[in-house]
């Protein structure tokens, strides 16, 4: 069934409090890192906009991502109840992971910096529509197209921590909400504490290797390792990494300097 029993995802949630806070959490955590980096590359793609113009694309696409999220969540239901979904969801978060670290070692200058923005001028959408659509809405629709891409992104590492549809729309809603109000603080928070980009794309390796072995769970479900996926234990343990990865770098920052943060 696509669309499961919600007074069973309630009351498991009424069932396990600490568990479902501890996810929600996290998910808000999670969402939040990754739209700091998601509004960097926004920002990027209206610049070349009069400046009145930019924050009315940028508003256009608050409003996209939370249209993409609703759509993706309504992906989230079939790729909770579709087995063979979850490895490739986990392929794909361990693909953008090694991916950015891969290009995160070979950024050493400015330039090989510069390569990563997106360039809106060579995308194909852009250039067949800007004769009809103008700049500006040309501008709104590659911001709409990358909000769909950063919703699919985020729903699989939504997916990876609970099976649960309700903790997984309130923990990602939450997270689109918390940042239309403290987004200025957590770039100032990424800013301050660089790391904590690294430690978002070690969560996602992490959650793209939890979905990837629910392989091993739907081959071998009678095997104790199997259940161990399966259970709230295994929800509780990566939520319990996921947190421990950004408060001990944190801690240890202000404690003993490493890893090193900006002033």
């Amino acid at each position: 069934m696509i669309f499961p029993d919600f007074t069973h995802l309630f009351n498991d949630i009424l069932q396990n409090p600490a568990k479902s806070i501890a996810i929600i959490g996290n998910l808000i955590l999670i969402e939040s890192l990754l739209s700091v980096d998601n509004a960097a590359v926004l920002a990027t793609i209206v610049m070349d906009l009069p400046e009145n113009q930019r924050k009315k694309a940028l508003k256009y696409g608050i409003l996209g991502a939370y249209v993409f999220r609703g759509l993706a969540l309504i992906f989230a239901s079939v790729l909770i109840s579709v087995w063979w979904l979850k490895p490739l969801g986990g392929l794909y978060l361990l693909y953008i992971s090694v991916d950015w670290f891969i290009k995160k070692i070979k950024n050493t200058n400015d330039e090989e910096n510069q390569e990563e923005n997106p360039d809106k001028e060579s995308s194909w959408l852009y250039k067949n529509s800007i004769g009809l659509l103008g700049q500006f809405w040309a501008t709104v629709a590659i911001v709409e197209v990358m909000d769909l891409a950063f919703s699919i992104d985020n729903v699989f590492a939504a997916v990876a921590f609970s099976d649960n549809l309700l903790l997984i729309t309130l923990g990602v809603f939450i997270g689109i909400l918390a940042m239309r109000f403290i987004a200025q603080w957590f770039v100032r928070l990424m800013q301050i504490f660089p790391f904590l980009e690294t430690a978002a794309f070690i969560v996602i390796a992490i959650l793209g290797v939890k979905l990837s072995l629910s392989l091993y769970e739907h081959f071998y479900p009678a095997t104790a390792f199997a259940q161990f996926l399966a259970s709230h234990t295994m929800e509780i343990l990566v939520s319990a990494i996921t947190v421990l990865l950004f408060v001990v770098p944190v801690a240890t920052s202000y404690l003993f300097g490493f890893p090193a943060r900006k002033k």
